[in-house]
């Protein structure tokens, strides 16, 4: 069985950083596509980063571009996520997902959609105060 876990979240002021870590079972999740979505309290699920198995690739939600950093190191099967100049807007939980299935090769714009991942972990929280 596959198992992703994450750590590193907490709760900091507005302007500080955090690095999330996700630590996978097995090499089949590290040799794919690997994401990070978060919920907001009341919100729907959406999708932060995104990274290529070989790490080459990166895609990242308008609202996170030039702050947070998606890297992955296959040799540890490991993803992170360096956050920098928080904001209260970025408190949410967040989640790491992976996927043993091809069509982000194909179609690696579609990296948002839920549905392209089949593996989840349990999410760590992130608070932002002002």
């Amino acid at each position: 069985q596959v198992q992703l876990v994450e750590s590193g979240g907490g709760s900091v002021q507005a302007g500080g950083s955090l690095r999330l870590s996700c630590a996978a079972s097995g090499y089949i999740v590290s040799s794919n596509y690997m994401a990070w979505f978060r919920q907001p309290p009341g919100k729907e699920r959406e999708g932060v980063a995104a990274i290529s198995k070989a790490g080459g690739s990166t895609y990242y939600a308008d609202s996170v571009k030039g702050r947070f950093t998606i890297s992955r190191d296959n040799a540890k099967n490991t993803v992170y996520l360096q956050m920098n100049s928080l904001k209260p807007e970025d408190t949410a939980m967040y989640f790491c997902a992976a996927t043993d299935r091809g069509g982000l090769w194909i179609m690696p714009w579609r990296w948002p959609e839920e549905s392209q991942y089949n593996y989840w972990g349990q999410g760590t929280q992130v608070t932002v105060s002002s």
